[in-house]
Order: structure tokens, then C-alpha cells, then sequence
């Protein structure tokens, strides 16, 4: 049989500490077993985060089986701003025109 590791938690919030308190009573059970289920339930799902928010919202949307958009109704116009110095829309070279 492997030892048992044991943890101290110093510095809890009081409030927290209520909280845990209340919830072990409503398992039936220790502060003690209360937080080391959570630990457990906690650290137990093997779930991989997305590297980017693209990847979290078809992550989130996937179970539901997506969603259907409606293409937005004439054209959309974007105005461009131009700055001084900005030749990006000109055909000539940066710095001649």
C-alpha cells in the first residue's frame, strides 16, 4: 500500500472556508472528505482547453451540433481609412506619388 500524501492549506479565506464547511454538512461528511473530493473531481477530467478563442467557441458549439446563420441581407461596405503617408491604395511606388 503507497503512503498517503497530506497538504496543509494556510491563509484560507474565511468565507471559503464557511462555504467548504456547509458543503461537507450537505454531503454528510468531513471538511476533509469535502475538499479532497473536490481536489479529485477537479484534477480528474482529462478535458484539453483550446489554444485560441476560435477553437473554445466550436469547442462550446460542437455538442449542440452548431448553429445555422443567415447571410446578411445586401452588401456590406467597410470604409477604409487612409492616413497621411499611407500608400497602400495607390499604384505607384512609397514616396512618389
Amino acid at each position: 500500500m503507497m503512503p498517503l500524501a497530506r497538504m496543509t492549506i494556510r491563509n484560507l479565506d474565511d468565507g471559503l472556508k464557511q462555504r467548504l464547511r456547509q458543503r461537507a454538512a450537505a454531503h454528510g461528511r468531513s471538511m476533509e472528505d469535502e475538499a479532497r473530493d473536490i481536489l479529485r473531481a477537479a484534477l480528474s477530467t482529462s478535458e484539453r482547453r483550446p489554444g485560441n478563442l476560435a477553437a473554445a467557441i466550436r469547442a462550446r458549439i460542437a455538442p449542440t451540433g452548431g448553429i445555422a446563420l443567415e447571410a446578411p441581407r445586401g452588401r456590406l461596405s467597410a470604409r477604409r481609412r487612409t492616413f497621411p503617408g499611407d500608400h497602400s491604395r495607390h499604384q505607384c511606388p512609397v514616396g512618389v506619388c
